[in-house]
Formats: structure tokens, sequence, C-alpha cells
């Protein structure tokens, strides 16, 4: 996998590392590196640094938050774990 899979506002999960099994929205990507947060232990003023290789992707974009990304809109760490929180309860219920 390369940077060009990954889009900005895409959900994946971390395959290493610490934060190995959590999941975070991309926020910006610059290959081989992707910028990551979770609204929790990585907050958007200090997002994550992690190898595009330790992370695996999911299929899903949430378009609320890359369209303020990518216009350079605020948004706030409360509106990632909502997401996330979202994504993770719909991951237990398909299990």
């Amino acid at each position: 996998m390369d940077g060009v899979d990954l889009k900005v506002g895409q959900v994946v999960k971390s395959k290493a590392g610490r934060d190995k099994g959590r999941l975070f929205i991309v926020l910006n990507v610059e290959d081989p590196y992707a910028y990551i947060a979770d609204g929790l232990l990585r907050k958007i003023e200090k997002p994550k640094k992690k190898k595009i290789k330790h992370l695996m992707k999911y299929n899903v974009i949430d378009e609320s938050i890359r369209n303020k990304i990518v216009n350079g809109k605020k948004f706030t760490n409360a509106e990632l774990r909502k997401i996330l929180l979202n994504i993770s309860l719909n991951e237990l219920n398909e299990e």
C-alpha cells in the first residue's frame, strides 16, 4: 500500500506500536507517512505521524470531516471521537 491509497478523512486502524488496534482518522498524507488523530489520545492539535505501512485502511471516509479538512475549516476532537465510536460499534455488531 502506498500513500496514494489513503485519503484525508479516511478511517484507519493501527497495526503496530503502542497504539496497535486503535482506530484513527487520516488528517494528512505525506508519503511514506500519514498524520492521524482519534480525538482522545491523539488530538487534532498534535496528530501522530505514522508510517503508512503500519496502518490498515478501512473503506470508510467521513465526508463531513474530509470537507472541513480540505476547506481549512475548524473541527473538534469530539467530532472525531463521535465518528470513531460509531464505526467501532458497527464493527462490533458485525462480528
